[in-house]
């Protein structure tokens, strides 16, 4: 049994998680933006996660011990969506980007919902390093074992 397997997995897990997190301050951070190069205000994205396999014997066996029906598997993106969510249409004749009736197109973004999102792809990232850390721990223990005997 290949414990360092453990590991592959936790990591896929918490690279996702960063990419999430990554894209949600990308999207917090563009909330105003009305101008991008590809025309109209910025499109809020999401990240689109995919089930990765870790290669190895390891997965066939954990996923045994554990009663799973499937291999267990990683996690990794397998892209970024753009949202098909129309513009908010906020009136202000005086920005620089109103329209002739003066309604300025601004994206479709709601920070509280991003902040969630965010505080999830954190809590998804603790939890894969606890179990990357308790791994390690349990690498110790074994090593520390081996040598008392």
């Amino acid at each position: 049994m290949d414990l360092f397997r453990i590991f592959s997995i936790s990591g896929s897990g918490m690279a996702a998680q960063r990419s999430r997190m990554s894209v949600v301050a990308g999207n917090l951070a563009n909330t105003e933006t009305t101008r991008t190069p590809d025309g109209g205000p910025y499109k809020r994205r999401d990240v689109i996660f995919q089930a990765a396999p870790m290669p190895g014997e390891f997965s066939g066996e954990l996923a045994e011990a554990v009663g799973a029906e499937n291999e267990i598997q990683g996690v990794e993106v397998a892209g970024v969506r753009q949202s098909s969510r129309p513009p908010r249409k906020v009136f202000d004749p005086s920005h620089p980007d109103a329209n002739p009736q003066g309604f300025v197109s601004l994206p479709d973004i709601n920070p509280i919902e991003e902040m969630v999102d965010m505080l999830s792809a954190a809590r998804s990232y603790e939890a894969n390093l606890s179990a990357y850390n308790a791994t390690k721990s349990l690498i110790r223990k074994i090593l520390d074992m081996g040598r008392a005997s």
